[in-house]
């Protein structure tokens, strides 16, 4: 028995948002100070460090549970499966769903038996639970899906990842242009093809680390104060990630027995593109090799950073041939890999 994706959805939101689109934004510094540089150098210096040109941000009438809906439905087409024979139902988020405008967040019920009503599904052994794991949130769900299907618990589970991080986030704080939204879902089901997961790694850092994310107040210093938003510090996470998640990776891909020149393609969280291409390069420095061309596609130039939906809606987009000069065949060995509030990270080595 393998375990495999048999099928994938995704749900890129239809508003483009380009950073020329932040110029009248009155960004502070965090102790409400107005920022000493003007709005086009904080852009230009934002597309340099992120390769962030433009973010997908939801309509005003669309909640996270609906746009993972969405991604549930094509990825449960593309499976060609029946919903009622889905054993569950893992949706990773980090915030639920928070209305536009809204100071609250909505997480009863849980956004997974959303889900589960929106597809009409009758079944009471389709169990549906939301996962709060960071941005590694979708991979870990794979790695549980996986777990159930291993011990007999389950044959077929929907695992979705979805955020709406234009609600959470702090319009007088630089870090806002990083984020976006997004859906992507897959199906995970026991199969007699050949390939499939082959090894998976998790790790949760917290001694020192587990507030490099965290809700807090705004940086206008006027704003009610019992109002949070999504906060981070970026210098703290970049040197964790640049120390980490190398490691987790080749730990991973050693359990997994294949050699790292059989890896077709690295499919890490888009959290900053200089972050990544760093990950990546002392990834391979540790086998003493550098990156071969074109292994790490990238999504986040155009949709920027959606948190647990980077990595399946990446993948999503590369099976249907929709990224340039990427494409994904069945037997490539690929490479999962993820990073993110707690400080989380995984990874999981998959076969087509």
């Amino acid at each position: 028995m393998n375990i495999k994706i048999t099928g994938s959805g995704s749900y890129i939101p239809t508003e483009i948002v380009s950073n020329k689109d932040f110029a009248e934004h009155v960004f502070l510094n965090d102790d409400g100070t107005p920022f000493p540089h003007p709005n086009d150098v904080v852009a230009e210096k934002f597309l340099e460090i992120t390769g962030i040109q433009e973010r997908r941000y939801v309509t005003d009438d669309l909640l996270t549970s609906d746009i993972a809906t969405i991604a549930a439905q094509k990825a449960i087409t593309n499976a060609n499966i029946d919903p009622e024979t889905l054993d569950y139902i893992i949706f990773a988020h980090n915030f639920g769903n928070v209305r536009k405008g809204a100071i609250q967040t909505d997480l009863v019920p849980s956004l997974a038996t959303r889900v589960k009503f929106d597809l009409r599904i009758k079944n009471p052994k389709c169990v549906a639970y939301d996962m709060l794991f960071g941005c590694p949130g979708w991979v870990e769900g794979v790695i549980q899906a996986q777990a159930y299907i291993k011990a007999g618990m389950a044959k077929k589970c929907l695992v979705i990842g979805a955020e709406t991080l234009s609600r959470v986030v702090d319009l007088h704080d630089r870090d806002s242009m990083i984020y976006s939204d997004g859906a992507g879902a897959t199906i995970i089901e026991s199969t007699d093809e050949e390939g499939g997961i082959l090894a998976h790694e998790t790790a949760t850092f917290s001694y020192d680390e587990a507030y490099f994310l965290h809700f807090g107040n705004s940086f206008n210093k006027t704003h009610d104060p019992d109002v949070r938003y999504l906060k981070m510090q970026g210098r703290k996470i970049y040197e964790f990630a640049l120390s980490n998640v190398p490691k987790a990776m080749k730990e991973c891909l050693d359990n997994s027995g294949v050699d790292i020149k059989d890896i077709k393609k690295v499919l890490i969280h888009q959290a900053n593109e200089k972050m990544d291409e760093a990950i990546i390069q002392r990834f391979y420095k540790l086998y003493g090799q550098t990156p071969p061309e074109g292994i790490m596609p990238m999504s986040i130039h155009k949709l920027g950073n959606s948190s647990v939906a980077t990595v399946p809606t990446l993948y999503d987009s590369l099976v249907r041939g929709e990224i340039e000069n990427q494409s994904l065949n069945k037997g490539d060995v690929i490479l999962f890999a993820s990073v993110g509030a707690g400080m989380n990270i995984n990874a999981i080595v998959y076969k087509m």
